[in-house]
This record gives C-alpha cells, sequence and structure tokens, in this order.
C-alpha cells in the first residue's frame, strides 16, 4: 500500500500564497515603520504621544462601535423573524442579503451619494414636508454611518440567522407551556442561545468598520477624518510612509487584540458558525 501525501505537503501551497500575499507585505510595512526616516521607534513614540492620532483613534473606535450597534438593533429582529418565520419568506429575505454581496460596495456607496444629494429623494421628501432648508446629510458623519451601516448590515443579518435558525423550537414551546411569555421565553431562551452569535457578528461589522476608507471618505465629513484616511492622507499628500506605515501596524495590533479576546471567551471557531 502506497503512503500518503504528507500533511505539510498539502498545505504549502496555502501557506507560500499567504506568505507571499500577506506575509511579505505586512513584512515590509513593519520594516518601513521602524526604519522611515531612520531606524528606531520614533513613528511609534509620536503616534503614541499626539492627541492627532489619539483622537483619530477614539473617533474610528466611536464611529465603528456606533455602525456596530445600529446593525445588531437592524439586523437582530430581521434574523429572529426569518428564523421563526422560515419558509418563502425566510428564503427571500435571504436572496436580498446575499444580493447584496454581489454589489460592489463601492456602487452602493454611489448611490447614497445620489440619494443623500441636495437633489435626492430625501431632500425632496423634506421639502414636500414644508422643511425648509431641507436638512444637509451629505457629507457628514450621519451619511456615514448610514451607507456603512447599510454595507455591513448583511454580515450580521447572515451570522445571526445561522445561529437562529438552529434553535429548537421545542425549547420555546416548552417554556410557553411553563407559562413563560414571549418576551420570557426570548430573554430566557433564546437570546442566552444566540449571544454567541451576537459577539461574532459584532465582532465582524467592528472589524470591517474600523478599515473602511471609501465610504467615509465619500460620504463624510473631512473633519470626521477615521484612520484609514489618515494613513492614505499621510502617504498622498504628506509622503510619510513611516508613520502611515506605523499607523497601520498599531491598527493590526488593536484588530489582533480584540481577535485574541475573542478566541479566549467564546472561541475563533465560532465566528460565521
Amino acid at each position: 500500500m502506497k503512503p500518503g501525501i504528507p500533511t505539510w505537503l498539502l498545505l504549502l501551497p496555502a501557506v507560500a500564497y499567504l506568505v507571499l500575499v500577506f506575509g511579505a507585505p505586512l513584512g515590509n510595512t513593519f520594516w518601513m515603520s521602524i526604519t522611515e526616516p531612520s531606524l528606531g521607534l520614533q513613528n511609534f513614540e509620536t503616534i503614541l504621544t499626539d492627541p492627532l492620532y489619539a483622537r483619530v483613534y477614539l473617533r474610528t473606535v466611536l464611529v465603528a462601535a456606533s455602525v456596530t450597534l445600529l446593525c445588531l438593533g437592524f439586523g437582530y429582529p430581521l434574523a429572529h423573524y426569518m428564523a421563526r418565520r422560515g419558509g418563502l419568506a425566510a428564503a427571500l429575505l435571504l436572496g436580498i442579503c446575499g444580493l447584496c454581496f454581489w454589489i460592489s460596495y463601492l456602487v452602493r456607496t454611489y448611490a447614497w451619494t445620489v440619494i443623500l444629494g441636495n437633489r435626492g429623494p430625501v431632500t425632496a421628501v423634506a421639502r414636500w414636508l414644508g422643511i425648509e432648508p431641507p436638512p444637509v446629510l451629505l457629507f457628514t458623519t450621519t451619511a456615514s454611518l448610514i451607507a456603512m451601516t447599510h454595507i455591513l448590515l448583511p454580515y450580521m443579518v447572515l451570522t445571526l440567522y445561522v445561529v437562529l435558525a438552529r434553535i429548537d423550537p421545542n425549547l420555546i414551546r416548552a417554556a410557553h407551556s411553563l407559562g413563560a411569555s414571549r418576551w420570557q421565553s426570548f430573554t430566557a431562551v433564546v437570546l442566552p442561545l444566540s449571544l454567541p452569535a451576537v459577539v461574532s457578528g459584532c465582532l465582524l461589522v467592528f472589524i470591517f468598520c474600523v478599515g473602511f476608507y471609501v465610504t467615509p471618505t465619500l460620504l463624510g465629513s473631512p473633519r470626521d477624518m477615521m484612520i484609514s484616511s489618515l494613513i492614505a492622507n499621510e502617504i498622498e499628500a504628506l509622503l510619510d510612509f513611516g508613520s502611515a506605515s506605523a499607523l497601520a501596524m498599531m491598527l493590526l495590533a488593536a484588530i489582533l487584540v480584540l481577535l485574541t479576546i475573542y478566541d479566549r471567551l467564546v472561541g475563533i471557531d465560532r465566528i460565521m458558525r
């Protein structure tokens, strides 16, 4: 009987691809962060001591947390309805969520520039209601929050739906048979069983949001710059590759810390499961 192919040999192409496509650029970014303009940790020292960078990081975290809470607030009721309803309604809503992944988020971002623009439907409705002047939404933090919530909502919905659909309906019926109301059965049965999915969905949305660049740049206010826009500005306007690389490495370190905490509390294998 011929011996099987060693496991390490099967993994070699994938590992080589990851090292080439991800490992090498990350290594180069880290190298620039400690060598531009001279060897040392001055770039990290500047980031940690300059209030400008602290404000941008704090703003990024607040925006990402706001989008995460909005996605959870809109996504949980929708996912719960899909899981309990089932049938054609659930299939239709799942199809709509899947359709969002087929449409580029850049296209959806430009669509929001039309919707929230001075001649868009939101302005038209405001004028029809007699609101003069109509509210200015484009190029504001509100516009950025709306668009990012729209783009990231399917991730939250699908993550929650996978777990909510697996909850045994007999558990809910048992709670009702014991005298529990719908709200009591939800808080005592459904919510605790779905908490891992809530944490997973929030983690996915938050990590995606902190790295968003196109949507905040096109729709947001220049005064409300996020960390991705600051990195782009450091490279394009100031040609400061050292500071930009250090900012990117600090952002990567923060995300790795979040993933480590999640892995210890829940388990990284629970994401999208």
